[in-house]
């Protein structure tokens, strides 16, 4: 991505400090770059050190500015604490928080474990809130503006079999995106939620589109996928100046295919046995994958 995807003037993020979990690959990783070509001081957190090093590396490499990679587990809320007060420590305190830690894999629910209901709702749903309420407590008590943008779904809106944990999960972050708005709006601190359709990225193809292939954009009235600088131009938007009245609210941008399809995944409902056989053997695999990426957990 470069400057010229972008639809703002240069500098427009300077002097903003801005935290983007799970900001090492995926959707995270395109905000966090976006909003450092702009000027914004970013920090990164997720699981795995070596993809946060290295994306935080590229990126300096690619743009110039400062992105500090930390290694927390969202669903420690002893972590998380570790972890905001080292960026508080590091130079005061954040002025935006961008939500985008997520975990998800498809299933059939009458297949799930409580086990694996929690592996969802631990990171989308508490991780987020507790997260928030981290930053949000120091916030309030220093009398500071702030901005919080979470990346939800359409599904907040109609929920997704196959999906169900990451759907009321979202569901919650979503409630919690208008509560709060309303809450803490008269000092200063904002709540704003993006829902993207389609943007295909590694990590999601692996756990949604297990059986391989190409993602379709089947029924989009649009007919393709969401590019990468079209949800960074709105995330932007919603977490710079200039958009100070506009609160509590969850914007799709997924070229209409919620109002077209209901955006879910409810087109599986023709899947047979073996084809949920093989999608839970390449989503095992894709996870053991993950796990020998990831480091002890602890501060970077």
């Amino acid at each position: 991505m470069t400057l010229d995807d972008l639809i703002y003037q240069p500098g427009l993020m300077a002097g903003q400090r801005i935290l983007v979990s799970g900001g090492g690959t995926g959707l995270g990783r395109v905000m966090a770059e976006a909003l450092l070509i702009l000027g914004a001081e970013i920090y990164i957190c997720g699981r795995r050190a070596n993809v946060l090093e290295a994306t935080a590396n590229e990126l300096m490499a690619a743009h110039g500015g400062r992105v500090v990679p930390l290694v927390c587990d969202i669903r420690d809320e002893a972590a998380i604490a570790a972890m905001v007060q080292q960026i508080w420590d590091d130079g005061g305190a954040l002025t935006g928080l961008l939500n985008n830690a997520a975990g998800n894999f498809i299933s059939r629910t009458e297949d799930l474990s409580p086990r694996a209901f929690d592996a969802i709702a631990s990171i989308v749903f508490r991780g987020s809130f507790v997260l928030t309420l981290e930053c949000g407590k120091r916030w309030l008590a220093a009398g500071q503006k702030a901005s919080v943008l979470s990346i939800l779904t359409t599904w907040v809106w109609n929920g997704s079999p196959y999906t169900v944990p990451s759907a009321m999960a979202k569901a919650g972050v979503h409630a919690m995106t208008q509560s709060l708005a309303v809450e803490w709006g008269g000092r200063g601190i904002r709540f704003n939620a993006i829902a993207p359709g389609l943007f295909p990225t590694e990590g999601m193809s692996a756990r949604l589109n297990p059986q391989g292939g190409e993602h379709q954009a089947v029924g989009n009235p649009m007919g393709r996928t969401g590019r990468m600088p079209e949800l960074a131009n709105l995330a932007v938007f919603l977490l710079g100046p200039g958009s100070e009245y506009l609160t509590g609210q969850t914007i799709a941008i997924d070229g209409a295919q919620f109002q077209a399809t209901g955006g879910n995944f409810s087109r599986m409902a023709s899947w047979t046995d073996d084809d949920w056989d093989q999608a839970r053997h390449n989503i095992q695999k894709r996870n053991a994958e993950d796990r020998r990426q990831r480091q002890p957990e602890g501060l970077a």
